[in-house]
């Protein structure tokens, strides 16, 4: 089944006014703006994250800076497909090739920027990418096998993680907790730490369930075959 048509489930809870928004941001970009320039705006503004939040480890005031770019990483990645469909410019195939291929490795730099910050270990944050790279993996197998492309889970999608990474960046600020700390695994951890770890355990379980679920209905849809001797 090809990917164009493949059936969107998106049910944020920001959803409606988000795809409002885009639409309206769209009708009003100059003619020189193309939706391939405003995929790689969402990946420079995903590299400048990165920065800001090691960055974080000598000021943490650079957490607003990381946080500006998330606006600008959601605003190239959200806004890339919305202009398409608005002027009628899709590309299906190299649109979902090149989007989700660079939803990749934003998903990389967000999760090595955290790690690289004083928020919490690198080891948290690259157990948070592994599962979420798993969920986009999951996602994208599921589009081509089910039909149907996922956008969120748990009503929550792209959109809101960033603005949970945003607060939780600028909660930093004012409240770093790190002389708040517990022994666990040998290693000293902090509340973000924990919330990290709890973050990516969700990310896991989800991504189990989603996939036994849809195991089952495979089973159903595409039966054993009973091997007959010759």
């Amino acid at each position: 089944m090809g990917t164009e048509n493949a059936e969107r489930i998106q049910t944020s809870i920001l959803n409606n006014a988000e795809k409002k928004l885009l639409i309206w941001l769209a009708e009003r970009q100059p003619a020189w703006v193309t939706s391939d320039m405003l995929t790689y705006l969402g990946v420079v503004a995903a590299v400048l994250y990165a920065i800001f939040c090691w960055l974080a480890c000598y000021d943490v005031n650079y957490f607003w800076a990381s946080s500006l770019c998330l606006v600008l990483n959601w605003y190239g990645d959200s806004l890339d497909g919305s202009l398409a469909r608005v002027r009628q410019t899709q590309r299906p195939k190299y649109g979902f090739f090149i989007d989700h291929s660079l939803d990749a490795l934003t998903t990389c730099l967000f999760c090595i920027g955290l790690g690289l910050s004083p928020l919490m270990q690198l080891s948290i944050a690259l157990f948070i990418m592994g599962g979420y790279l798993c969920m986009s993996i999951y996602t994208y197998l599921s589009t081509i096998v089910m039909g149907s492309f996922r956008l969120t889970y748990a009503s929550l999608g792209p959109t809101e993680m960033r603005l949970i990474i945003i607060a939780v960046c600028i909660l930093y600020i004012y409240l770093p907790l790190n002389d708040v700390t517990f022994e666990l695994f040998g290693t000293t951890w902090t509340p973000y730490d924990a919330i990290g770890a709890i973050v990516a355990v969700l990310l896991f379980l989800i991504y189990v369930v989603s996939l036994s679920n849809d195991l089952r209905k495979l089973a159903k849809i595409d039966p054993p075959k009973q091997f007959k001797k010759n």
